[in-house]
């Protein structure tokens, strides 16, 4: 093949690419809101279990691990359909309430289990000393236990959330524009496959790559002595 054929070749596949970049880019940020919206409800939700996976009352504690064990058993996927097909009907949701509602439901479940955790990972004799020191169960947890385990919990809650990055492209299938859902629509139009799916994983993994960084210098910053993996 001559030279100019393939140079010609190099950049038409290079104009394909940059043609689905421009196409996608508008859909970037629904992706990024929709996670972070999402991942705040969940860190909440998941906050509240997890505290109630600690408490003393059986009842409290016995419903926040069947809550647990219930989210984490049904697939991500069925939980969309049945918020935004079940009770989004009923609630009359929007498409993007659904999935933030769907997507934190789904993560509150891994991120109360991460939380309970981090919290026994405390050595039971802070909250002793801290006891007999004067200070209320309250006033222990908030200003002894939580501010450690909050540090120690940094990386597996960041690697929840680049999970959920992805995840969220599920929410396509009940038409919120976002990444994966333009990328379909891209390929519907234009019937390039290969093409427009691999600037759409490359999207994908540069926001992945990103916090994976950020996941490294964070668990690097306030990492707590003596816990976790020594490097």
């Amino acid at each position: 093949m001559p030279l100019q054929e393939i140079l010609y070749w190099i950049s038409s596949q290079f104009l394909i690419l940059k043609n689905i970049l421009f196409f996608l880019a508008p859909a970037i940020p629904m992706t990024i809101k929709l996670t972070l919206v999402s991942f705040t409800f969940a860190l909440f939700l998941g906050f509240l279990v997890g505290i109630a996976r600690l408490s003393k009352n059986k009842l409290i504690k016995s419903l926040s691990k069947i809550y647990i064990d219930m989210i984490r058993g049904i697939p991500l996927l069925v939980q969309i359909f049945f918020i935004y097909f079940g009770l989004g009907k009923v609630l009359n949701l929007d498409r993007f309430l659904a999935g933030v509602i769907a997507i934190g439901v789904c993560y509150s479940a891994y991120l109360a289990e991460i939380i309970r955790a981090g919290i026994q990972a405390i050595h039971r004799g802070q909250y002793q000393a801290a006891l007999s020191l004067g200070m209320t169960p309250y006033q222990t947890m908030r200003y002894v236990i939580l501010p450690q385990s909050f540090r120690i919990i940094i990386p597996p809650v960041a690697n929840e959330f680049i999970a959920s990055l992805k995840d969220s492209s599920l929410v396509s299938i009940i038409g919120l524009r976002e990444l994966t859902r333009a990328g379909r629509e891209y390929y519907s139009q234009y019937f390039v496959d290969f093409h427009t799916w691999l600037v759409v994983g490359i999207i994908y993994l540069a926001m992945t790559l990103s916090l994976s960084r950020l996941v490294s210098f964070l668990e690097k910053k306030y990492k707590v002595h003596g816990y976790g993996i020594q490097h």
